[in-house]
Parts: structure tokens; sequence; C-alpha cells
């Protein structure tokens, strides 16, 4: 194999690593990778920086956070205990569900070999895992009431559409319509957030848990607020199986949003899905959906809701991805909503 042969361009090096280029330069910023550079300036990655770029990504695979790796990478393993001890509390879980699955499976065959006909309700519930949601649903006004289904719900799940395509509502619909959900207004933000706050004082367990996201995202590049703290209160505190966000960037720079981006990628649970309005592309980077990830996208026809595919070429990805923008650009448009007039 010649020199060159070893060394990979950024794009076939993301390729090969199952990231973004994004991502790539994110960690040559962060000091945790450099790559060669060609004669003519171009980034390449040689068998050095490829087997670096790949411890990066387990332990980002872990949860932690850029600084975090940092750490590791020079030495200090203090910080994978918390890491370890997410991951195996997920493990758990996990087994926890299998282990009833497979009771429930035994049963079946009990009844079976006793001539008893499982119910249809018994069968549909083999096929989904403890813990997951399905949505079902009339569409509220400015739709007609038609029925809307959403049987793959992931852990995060984002809903997108122009202003006055009705999302607002539609966010409202599926908290109303999903069991022990809550739903996270723009009202959080009043008085500084002074309800947020109170809980806080009130609970030390759940001041911990958002000083530790603090730390995590800090680590990232946020910037401390009083808009990032009330919404880690409404992430982080229990009580709600489901939680729905309207306009989760709203107060918060780009830096901010990415790294909140990142966090809740390594956080969210399929037992506990977000479903998050958003019009930022730094909230959602359509070159950086994962499999965890779905996206809702409300037309301005007020045609019903779709799934959109995060790719080009998509039905519906281009008028998906005109009502994504910049921090700086959704800042100028920050505030104004569409509302039903009175007759």
């Amino acid at each position: 194999m010649t020199y060159s042969a070893q060394y990979l361009n950024a794009s076939e090096a993301a390729r090969r690593l199952g990231v973004s280029m994004k991502a790539l330069r994110l960690y040559e910023q962060k000091g945790l990778i450099t790559p060669v550079r060609t004669a003519a300036g171009w980034r390449t990655y040689g068998p050095a920086e490829m087997a670096r770029a790949m411890d990066i990504i387990a332990l980002r695979d872990l949860g932690l956070s850029l600084a975090e790796v940092k750490r590791v990478l020079e030495g200090d393993p203090q910080c994978l205990e918390p890491a370890f001890a997410r991951h195996q509390s997920a493990l758990e879980r996990t087994i926890r569900q299998t282990a009833e699955a497979l009771e429930k499976i035994r049963a079946l065959r009990q009844d079976i070999a006793a001539g008893t006909v499982p119910s249809f309700a018994e069968l549909a519930g083999l096929s989904r895992r403890s813990g997951d949601v399905r949505l079902a649903l009339d569409l509220p006004w400015p739709w007609g009431g038609e029925r809307f289904e959403l049987l793959d719900i992931r852990p995060i799940n984002y809903i997108v559409g122009p202003l006055g395509c009705g999302k607002t509502r539609l966010a409202h619909a599926i908290a109303a319509a999903l069991p022990n959900a809550a739903f996270l207004g723009l009202d959080r933000l009043e008085d500084n957030g002074s309800a947020a706050k109170a809980r806080l004082d009130a609970d030390l367990c759940l001041r911990e848990r958002i000083e530790r996201a603090l730390a995590w995202l800090m680590g990232e590049g946020a910037v401390p607020s009083d808009a990032l703290t009330v919404l880690l209160v409404g992430l982080e505190a229990h009580g709600s199986a489901c939680l729905v966000i309207d306009m989760v960037e709203d107060d918060l720079d780009r830096a901010t949003q990415e790294a909140l981006t990142g966090y809740l990628r390594h956080h969210c649970s399929q037992s506990r899905p977000l479903f998050l309005m958003t019009r930022s592309a730094s909230i959602l980077d359509l070159d950086a959906v994962t499999g965890d990830e779905a996206i809702i996208f409300c037309p301005a026809n007020h045609s019903p809701p779709s799934v959109v595919a995060p790719y080009p070429g998509a039905p519906g990805y281009e008028a998906l991805s005109t009502c994504l923008a910049s921090p700086e650009v959704r800042a100028r448009s920050r505030g104004v909503v569409a509302f039903r007039p009175h007759s």
C-alpha cells in the first residue's frame, strides 16, 4: 500500500468512522485530534488519526462530553464511572424488559398447551417493548379532524413546519393524547424562570442533576443562562412519561443549541420520548440525524403531518429544509406566532 493510500480525506474518513465531517472538525477544534495537512493544506487522516478518532467516538457513545473525552485521553479515567453507571442502568432496564417478555411467552405457551387461544391484545403486546408508546389522535384545527398515527415513536421526535402550519396545536394535541405527558411551553421563561428556580431550591437531588448536566453542556461549549437552566429542569425532573417542548431553542445561542442537541442524543430514552418543536438548523441538523430520531413535518397547506426521512429526495425533504434556519436568522422572527382569527 502506498503512503497516500493510507491517508484518507475528511469525507472518506467520516464515512468509514460513521460520523459527519462536522463532527471531525469539532474534534479538531477541541484539540482531540490533529489531522495531517497535505502540501496544499487539505486535511488527511492516517492510521494513527483514525485510531484516535475511533477512541473518541467510543467514548462519545458512552455519553461523555468533549471535555470529559479529553480528560480520559489524557489519562484521567474518573469521568468514566458515571458513564458506566448510566450504561449499566440502561442494560439492567433492557434485561428486565426481556425477562418480562420471556415470562409472557412462557405463560402463552402454557395456555396454548392447555387449549386456550391467546387474545389479539396479548399477541400484539409481544411485538412491543415494555415502556414503548404509540400515538393516535384526531388532528385539531387548522386540520379537519383527520386521524394521525405515529407507531414508531423515537427517543427524539422533532416537530417542524412553517409559521401558521399548526405545529404548536399538534404539539399540544400530542401532549394531551399520550399518557402522563407534559407540555413545556414558552411561558417557561416568565419571570426569568422563577418557577423552575423555586423547584430547584426545593429539590436537592434535582439541583445535583442539573449541575451535572450544566457541567456536561459547558464542556461542549454551552453558555449558562436562565433559559438553559429552565429547559434542563423540565428535562431532568421526574414525573412525566413523555415531554413535549415548544421551540426548544428559545433564548439559546448557537453554541448552546449545538451542545444541547448532543446532550439530548446521549441522554434520551425510549421509555421517556421527547417531542421537540424547532425551526433551528443547529437543533435539527439534517446531516446528523440518527436512527433514534424522527422528524414530523407540518406542511403549509395543512395537509396531515407526515414523518420525513432526513435525506435529499425523500418526500417532503425540500419543504422541510426550507423551514430550518441558523440561530441568527431565527432570532429575527423570535416571538412571531400565528393565531386563529376571532369571528
